[in-house]
């Protein structure tokens, strides 16, 4: 995580931050969401997600031991009804729990790279890949406000942008379509 030591740029768009003791010179991208690395570039669409399933399982460890000892408590002073409650409390959160750690790392993951356009989606841990020619895609974006980027080739189609907030989808879109012609492979409107 960087600062921003001011907010007048040191140099025609080269911002400096500092990390503690380091200071960073970066230079502005013209990909807002894009990570560009050698020959590609990859656009990582991922849920918010601000517990991760280990840190859950540890909670729940927590949750379990509290309730656990406090039922047996009851049990010792002759509440025995209170450890049958607290073993079907322990129940219900644990399946809501799983249900949040299954979808926790849904995503969907766009690179651009040699000619191909290719998209990952992971739901559910269920991981789905297409690959389309970049000569015939067309990225469309959101036809409504709620609406998905819409991305097809060759009769196959993908809805993206799940995860990302609606007024952003339009411009994640547009920057795709630039990727896509900047490469020297034209989208078809």
């Amino acid at each position: 995580m960087g600062v921003r030591l001011n907010s007048a740029p040191l140099a025609r768009g080269v911002v400096a931050l500092c990390d503690l003791e380091t200071v960073v010179l970066q230079q502005p991208s013209a990909h807002r969401w894009a990570r560009v690395s050698d020959q590609t570039l990859a656009w990582h669409l991922r849920r918010n997600c601000s517990v991760t399933p280990c840190q859950l399982g540890l909670l729940y460890a927590g949750l379990s031991l509290v309730s656990l000892t406090i039922g047996v408590c009851f049990w010792m002073m002759g509440a025995t009804l209170v450890l049958g409650f607290a073993g079907l409390e322990l129940l219900a959160v644990g399946a809501a729990f799983l249900v949040y750690a299954r979808h926790a790392a849904d995503g969907e993951t766009v690179w651009l790279q040699g000619g191909r356009l290719i998209v990952e989606r992971e739901r559910g841990g269920r991981r789905e890949r297409l690959e389309f020619g970049c000569a015939h895609v067309r990225i469309a974006p959101p036809a409504s406000g709620q609406g998905l980027i819409e991305v097809t080739a060759h009769g196959r189609r993908v809805d993206l942008g799940r995860h990302v907030r609606p007024e952003w989808r339009p411009l994640l879109a547009g920057e795709m379509r630039n990727a896509l012609q900047a490469t020297g492979w034209q989208t078809l409107c």
